[in-house]
């Protein structure tokens, strides 16, 4: 099953030291800075991303194309926030989205409409351990593999989670 993976950008760019210093020198900075970083994720990962911003004048920042380096870019419309295109998108994609945001609003609906949530500072630490890994050449198969693991099991009755949370916890792992 692949992820659609939906950010939103201020957000995220509001809760990284990086990203939150550019933004603060120029708004087009740091909208840059993340769509490099992501681009570089999804290069890595491969998954299918979009980034929600505010406000429609923006737009014309990129072009008409509205999408940069494999990621797609939205603005919110006049009148409306990138919350509520977040929240339709979530909507719409269910099980196949997950959507990265530290809005407890957000994360709370997308949530009850069956997508998973990843906070936006969790999201870039497994941004920047992607990266890492791809530096120094590391496949995901090999960090799980080191070996025999001990384990003291004990038998009796699982303390199996809901489907849902099973669900969400599958997802995450493919990050």
């Amino acid at each position: 099953m692949s992820v659609h993976i939906i950010v939103d950008g201020y957000n995220l760019i509001r809760q990284s030291k990086e990203l939150e210093a550019l933004d603060q020198t120029d708004l087009q900075l740091g909208r840059d800075a993340l769509i490099d970083k992501l681009a570089a994720y999804k290069r890595i990962k491969r998954h299918q991303i979009t980034v929600v911003f505010d406000g429609s004048s923006e737009f014309s920042f990129f072009g008409n194309k509205g999408q940069e380096k494999g990621i797609k870019i939205k603005f919110s419309r006049h009148g409306e926030t990138a919350d509520s295109v977040i929240k339709r998108m979530a909507a719409r994609e269910k099980e196949k989205a997950l959507v990265v945001s530290s809005d407890r609003e957000v994360a709370d609906y997308s949530n009850s409409k069956g997508a998973a949530v990843i906070g936006s500072g969790e999201f870039e630490d497994k941004m920047e351990m992607a990266a890492f890994m791809d530096v120094k050449g590391i496949s995901e198969e090999s960090v799980a593999d080191e070996g025999w693991v001990p384990t003291t099991k004990k038998k009796g009755p699982s303390k199996r989670l809901p489907k849902k949370k099973r669900m969400n916890r599958k997802r995450l792992k493919k990050l």
